[in-house]
């Protein structure tokens, strides 16, 4: 986004890294103000035209000097001399070195996370897991970037693990990291997270419910700003869901490292997220494997055959190789020897209920053909 001079200024100002953007500024616009006097005094002087003049001043501030244009008049060669010795040989030094200083005062700001990062329609993780943390992030960001998406959307982390900087692993997959607290209502802002597309609030220690009062002192701050409907809250005591989902949160799940893809979900289908972890926790609906040998029925009839049965959803099945095709479409004739049927916890169907469930609807069909 191209912003005029200015503008410019007036937003580097405003960072709270000013300290380290001031003098660079201040050098430049001292050169800035030189190079326009110089300018000047050569239309009226040296009777140059706008171009001319400033095409002589800028070669002769870079020590150029092709020589097609010059000063005559004593007045003119004597402005010239004062901007060869103020600007071009003392000032532009001085900001070269306030550029390399910035430079490198910058540098160690990002890398103790302390550099703040403009960011809108962005992904804020806050806090990290207290075991593994670079290798979940690492997992985490790439399932994100693998959504077509969110595969250009800015990611920052918000939390107290990297001071010593980011992994290269972690940079490569553009991520950015600010150390601070989702606790602190500046640290909220100095991650933008009003700006925010999408909260992740991670549980500190998946291992231990006390983490859960840090989350919900976390969520109801985001509540309190209107967050509520793009946050992603991990829960790890079930007693506390309903207390943080109180506060307008729009998924919350338990804190499952092995398989951060779950946070993905929640972001991108909000609900689904329930029933994948449901299928690991074996809380209410889980995938259990049935031998039945199938010899090219329809996969839209075998799933009629299971659901109406009330035995449970068809997910997949397995071919007479043992590959696993999951979710097949409905008039794929299928050459099978078991299936994956998504089933209730309490109420496990057995192999009879299976075979069973399979020669009634199938014997149905036939009577009706016939």
């Amino acid at each position: 986004m191209k912003l005029r001079p200015l503008l410019l200024v007036k937003k580097l100002h405003q960072l709270p890294n000013n300290r380290i953007v001031k003098p660079l500024i201040k050098t430049a616009l001292i050169i800035f103000t030189l190079v326009a006097i110089h300018s000047f005094a050569m239309v009226q002087l040296e009777s140059l035209t706008v171009r001319q003049s400033i095409c002589l001043t800028l070669t002769t501030l870079t020590t150029v000097g092709y020589g097609d244009l010059s000063p005559i008049t004593p007045m003119g060669q004597l402005a010239t001399i004062i901007l060869m010795y103020t600007a071009a040989i003392t000032l532009v030094t001085f900001l070269i070195r306030d550029y390399v200083d910035f430079r490198l005062a910058r540098f160690e700001l990002i890398k103790a996370g302390e550099w703040n990062w403009e960011m809108e329609n962005h992904i804020l993780i806050i806090n990290a897991p207290k075991y593994n943390g670079e290798q979940f992030f690492r997992r985490l960001v790439s399932q994100i970037k693998m959504d077509q998406d969110y595969k250009n959307t800015p990611i920052l982390l918000l939390n107290t693990d990297f001071r010593d900087g980011l992994s290269n692993q972690l940079k490569d997959l553009e991520v950015k990291h600010l150390t601070g607290s989702g606790n602190d209502e500046n640290d909220l802002i100095r991650a933008h997270a009003k700006s925010a597309k999408h909260i992740l609030v991670l549980s500190r220690d998946e291992y231990h419910a006390d983490s859960d009062s840090i989350t919900f002192d976390i969520a109801d701050r985001l509540s309190r700003h209107g967050l509520g409907h793009v946050a992603v809250v991990e829960c790890v005591d079930d007693d506390n869901r309903r207390r943080i989902g109180e506060l307008g949160i729009k998924s919350l799940l338990r804190p499952i490292r092995s398989y951060p893809e779950i946070l993905v979900r929640a972001m991108d289908a909000p609900g689904s997220e329930i029933v994948i972890e449901d299928m690991f926790t074996r809380n209410n609906d889980h995938p259990e494997r049935y031998s039945i040998w199938l010899e090219g029925e329809r996969w839209a009839d075998v799933v009629n055959a299971m659901v109406q049965s009330g035995v449970g959803t068809p997910m997949a099945y397995i071919g007479k190789e043992g590959d696993v095709t999951v979710h097949p479409k409905g008039d794929q004739h299928i050459m099978a020897q078991s299936l994956i049927i998504l089933v209730k916890s309490n109420n496990v169907p057995t192999q009879s209920d299976v075979d069973s469930a399979f020669q009634a609807h199938f014997a149905k069909v036939l009577s009706k053909s016939e």
